[in-house]
């Protein structure tokens, strides 16, 4: 299919793995082209046999139940982000020579011609805060744009939709990146990178391989955290456009070409006249909802792409101050006696939770759940001198409780050994037998939550509903 523009779709005969949220619109855009289109799906549950039936109706042929077979005559694939590469079906089609693109790069290759630049953001946390804050400082600076990707508006969507758009905010995981080669942004920025999802990229080495794709390409700027040197190794891997630039954000004073923090302070000495001895002030500290440190890196991150797209200062400062964070990251619940109760159940792996503990100095920690492979000695080490006391919930909290036996022994821990609807308010309640007054009580588990709840939302919902019950 090589790496241009498919203009033809007409008698194509493309494959698409995967139902749900991807694979749904990718078969009605591919069969409305003319592609004679077959969907395969693993499952065969009522969610599948109802969408399913909405694609038969159209005339897709929809092969339920087994995933693993490559159809007969497959020109393409086009797969769900999340199949893991070392499937079945993959390695058939690697064997005939078949193309595997994902629905990002299905969208990529769908553009038309004057189609708006993509602004890029990949990392292990922060995606979705920096790509919303991005898209609201674009929104103040006056141009048409959306968050999509990632975050719940289907690229497909916003390629191929009526809207027309300067420019897109793009919200890109290590799954749609692996599976989109030819995509290539105006700037792009990995945010962070520390271990996740190592069960479906095989190893660090492929993860972090992954994540960088974003850079290839980029035309203006490849934007690094200058605090994780493995995000700038990503840059000067990368086979960019000539003149593009390495942009680098950091918490510190900012050296040329980079965005930083200057007395309370945002500034840029990448995109100004003279950066060797000029500084631009884009906003204050106390601009960023919330001003957590690692918050505060976002908005630096959302910044340099908005700057590398030539947004104006005041656009930046604008921006930011208009952003509401989405529920359940560091949210303030309540204050109760003194004592201040935070929700971050999107904390869902140690990187995220590190952050959370980093923006308090004294806390009672909730944490705990399914651990994902993941360990907690270098989080709890780092993490001890802030602990006041710890409530263990969830299926691996030994895990935790063994971590805090090793490296923080003094601090006292309750292990709650019960995963039933009641949990949720036994932990707030021994959480705050724990706390004192100028304390944090902080919901951060660095686990994700379906050992105990459908989802982190549902975590964070039973978390605020526990305090409210604890302020009554």
């Amino acid at each position: 299919m090589g790496s241009g523009q498919v203009t033809d779709w007409q008698g194509k005969h493309v494959t698409v793995a995967g139902l749900g949220v991807s694979g749904v619109p990718a078969a009605k855009v591919l069969h409305a082209r003319g592609a004679i289109v077959t969907v395969v799906n693993d499952g065969d549950d009522a969610r599948a046999r109802e969408q399913a039936a909405g694609l038969e109706a159209l005339g897709v042929t929809v092969r339920l139940g087994d995933g693993a077979t490559l159809p007969e005559g497959t020109e393409l694939i086009v797969t769900a982000p999340g199949w893991k590469p070392d499937k079945p079906l993959f390695q058939a089609a690697r064997a005939a020579g078949v193309d595997i693109w994902g629905d990002v790069e299905l969208a990529w290759r769908l553009r038309g011609p004057d189609a708006a630049p993509w602004l890029a953001v990949t990392g292990t946390n922060g995606k979705t805060t920096t790509v919303q804050m991005l898209a609201s400082i674009l929104k103040a600076a006056g141009l048409r744009t959306a968050a999509v990707g990632n975050i719940g508006v289907s690229l497909l969507d916003a390629v191929l939709g009526d809207e027309e758009y300067d420019v897109l905010a793009v919200e890109l995981s290590s799954y749609q990146l692996h599976w989109a080669p030819s995509l290539r942004a105006h700037s792009a920025a990995v945010l962070n990178l520390a271990p996740d999802h190592l069960d479906w990229h095989g190893s660090m080495e492929a993860y972090a391989r992954d994540k960088g794709r974003i850079y290839e390409g980029n035309r203006v700027a490849c934007v690094y955290n200058v605090a994780d040197k493995l995000t700038e190794e990503l840059v000067r891997e990368a086979d960019v456009e000539e003149g593009c630039r390495a942009i680098g954000f950091t918490l510190g004073t900012p050296g040329p070409s980079q965005l930083g923090v200057v007395d309370g302070i945002l500034v840029d000495r990448a995109f100004v006249e003279n950066r060797q001895k000029n500084a631009q002030e884009l906003a204050e500290v106390s601009d960023v909802n919330p001003p957590a440190p690692h918050n505060i890196a976002n908005a630096l991150a959302a910044a340099a792409l908005a700057r590398a797209f030539g947004v104006p200062p005041a656009a930046v400062r604008d921006g930011l101050r208009n952003f509401t964070p989405d529920a359940h990251r560091i949210a303030h619940v309540a204050d109760v006696d003194g004592v201040a109760y935070v929700d971050d159940s999107k904390a869902t792996n140690t990187h995220a939770a590190e952050a959370s503990l980093a923006s308090y100095e004294s806390i009672v920690w909730i944490a705990g759940g399914l651990a994902k492979g993941a360990t907690f000695d270098e989080l709890v080490a780092k993490s001890a001198k802030r602990l006041r006391g710890v409530v263990l919930i969830g299926a691996d909290r030994a895990l935790i409780r063994d971590a805090l036996a090793r490296h923080a022994p003094e601090v006292p821990v309750v292990d709650l050994d019960r995963t039933d609807t009641g949990a949720m308010l036994a932990a707030v309640q021994e959480a705050r037998r724990l706390a004192v007054a100028g304390d944090t009580v902080l919901l951060a588990p660095a686990c994700a939550s379906m050992d105990m709840f459908a989802n982190y939302n549902k975590r964070g919902d039973a978390f605020a509903q526990a305090v409210r019950e604890l302020g009554a």
